[in-house]
């Protein structure tokens, strides 16, 4: 079972929305045993402050993108248990692209704030913001390593990016009066360069959530190299095969694609075509349903022509 959090005191259910059910009677975009607990649409907003809207986060962010070879879709959705219970996004995503021509970099970062935290998606967006501010004032430097595959060099200098990121969450923390450890999130990024010579693709991150390969309609977990499942920072460098499809995501979609065979052979049989879907379709994709997983889910994939 799940977690889930308490109702706030006074909270009162909106009305249910239609479930939308092919002609057999089942839930469209369901997968796996059994109808999910929450409705499939969105019930109640979080409760906004007059002071802080800034730290508003919206129900779902999609994105998308083309360079050369490369194709890029990638979505954030409230999970359903927030969803119901009118509570903010704990995921965070950022997408952006440094620099100009082939010496670009694309980056997609997303953070995914610590559960039961009231600040948890606070910490997230700062976490992607800060994170990516590092690698875009690197940005020549990590396209140079790119180019040349210097692993190592990538490795260690993205680490400490990384370190320094975590450093800053932990005296924001300090600054709100938190318990330490309280201000802080699991982060993941992808860095894939615009040089279509360069078939390089980089991930790195801390914490919970996946990279995965679709390759020949297969599914590959690339979560971590051998030696570093246990490593709290996690590196991997790629080389792309025309026809891939490379995923990454957080925890609330890693999950049910490792507990679910049905999403994964669904998520497969529909991103591991060699094409890349328009993005309302790839947002229906991401936010295909399975009983018993609630979370958040953000999602990028890149497809290699």
């Amino acid at each position: 079972m799940r977690w889930a959090p308490e109702l706030p005191p006074g909270w009162v259910p909106a009305a249910g929305p239609v479930q939308v059910v092919d002609e057999g009677g089942t839930e469209v975009g369901v997968v796996g045993g059994g109808p999910p607990t929450y409705a499939a649409e969105p019930t109640a907003w979080p409760e906004a402050d007059p002071d802080g809207l800034d730290a508003l986060v919206p129900d779902t962010v999609l994105d998308g993108a083309a360079y050369g070879a490369l194709t890029l879709r990638t979505a954030a959705v409230r999970g359903d248990s927030a969803r119901y219970r009118g509570q903010p996004r704990r995921d965070a995503l950022l997408t952006a692209r440094f620099g100009t021509g082939d010496d670009g970099l694309l980056l997609v970062a997303m953070a995914s704030g610590a559960r039961g935290a009231d600040d948890a998606h606070r910490a997230a967006q700062d976490a992607v913001r800060w994170i990516a501010g590092a690698v875009g004032r690197s940005r020549a430097r990590l396209a140079d390593d790119l180019r040349a595959a210097r692993r190592g060099s990538l490795k260690s200098g993205l680490h400490r990016l990384t370190d320094r990121c975590y450093g800053r969450l932990r005296a924001r923390g300090e600054d709100l009066g938190l318990d330490e450890g309280a201000y802080t999130a699991s982060v993941r990024c992808l860095l894939l360069p615009v040089d279509p010579e360069c078939r390089v693709r980089l991930f790195f991150g801390v914490g919970e959530g996946g990279l995965f390969r679709i390759r020949e309609g297969a599914w590959q977990d690339l979560d971590a190299d051998p030696e570093e499942t246990s490593a709290p920072f996690r590196f991997r460098a790629t080389v792309a095969q025309p026809g891939d499809a490379l995923l990454m995501c957080s925890a609330g979609l890693a999950e049910p694609l490792r507990g679910e065979p049905e999403l994964a052979a669904h998520l497969a049989g529909r991103w591991g075509r060699g094409r890349a879907p328009g993005l309302a379709a790839y947002l229906a994709d991401a936010q295909t349903r399975v009983k018993g997983y609630a979370d958040d889910r953000t999602v990028v994939t890149v497809w290699d022509a």
